[in-house]
């Protein structure tokens, strides 16, 4: 439960447009639908995708590094990684499970299944979209956990894209074509308000000693 106290008193320290930035975003995030990405070898495509589920609202990314272990490459990032929650796992069994657990189903992307073309793809489902690494894509273990496939139509020679653009081609139009519906995928009051307060803490310089004096009064 998130102290609203405590809350108010740390957003008095924010201008008044940073205050009406956070909620204009938080207004479109959503956890209807998360990322998930397995062992990608390249810094800059993980980073690359924060930055998408940043752009198009998604809160939550997945980062299973049961090989790859890579800090995020910053710069690429562009801040993103301030604003989207970062869940690390060790492996891919471990972030199935836990993904399972809150009700997502688990979306393998790949350019090699037709089971589902994106433009046709079930946007009522609370989701997770994996994406594998650079050349060998999903692992098997995904491939045979998956309750679903996703594939991105492609009429040229190359059968596959970048992931980082994929994760852009797939969150557009799935995030577009979900706030068509009447689902009710915005994130509850309750996850503003916490969300609101880790932003604060994120923006604020001289946050710990602004809790603590809060906390003495």
């Amino acid at each position: 439960m998130t102290d609203a106290k405590l809350l108010k008193h740390l957003e008095s320290y924010l201008t008044a447009s940073r205050k009406e930035r956070f909620t204009e975003v938080l207004s479109q995030r959503t956890n209807h639908f998360t990322v998930a990405t397995e062992d990608v070898y390249q810094l800059h495509n993980t980073s690359a995708v924060i930055r998408s589920c940043d752009v198009f609202g998604i809160q939550e990314v997945h980062i299973v590094e049961e090989i790859n272990s890579k800090r995020i490459d910053r710069e690429i990032a562009m801040g993103s990684q301030k604003w989207v929650d970062l869940n690390r796992y060790n492996s891919v069994k471990e972030t199935i499970s836990n993904l399972k657990e809150k009700g997502y189903q688990i979306v393998a992307t790949t350019p090699h299944d037709n089971n589902a073309m994106l433009h046709d793809f079930d946007v009522t489902k609370k989701s997770c979209f994996f994406f594998g690494r650079e050349t060998e894509g999903l692992s098997q273990e995904v491939i045979d956990e998956a309750d679903c496939f996703l594939k991105i139509p492609m009429v040229g020679f190359t059968e596959s894209l970048n992931i980082s653009v994929s994760a852009a081609i797939i969150l557009q139009h799935v995030t577009t074509k979900l706030k068509q519906s009447n689902i009710n995928w915005q994130l509850t009051e309750d996850e503003k308000l916490e969300k609101r307060l880790d932003w604060c803490k994120k923006t604020i310089k001289s946050y710990d000693e602004i809790i603590e004096r809060f906390y003495q009064a």
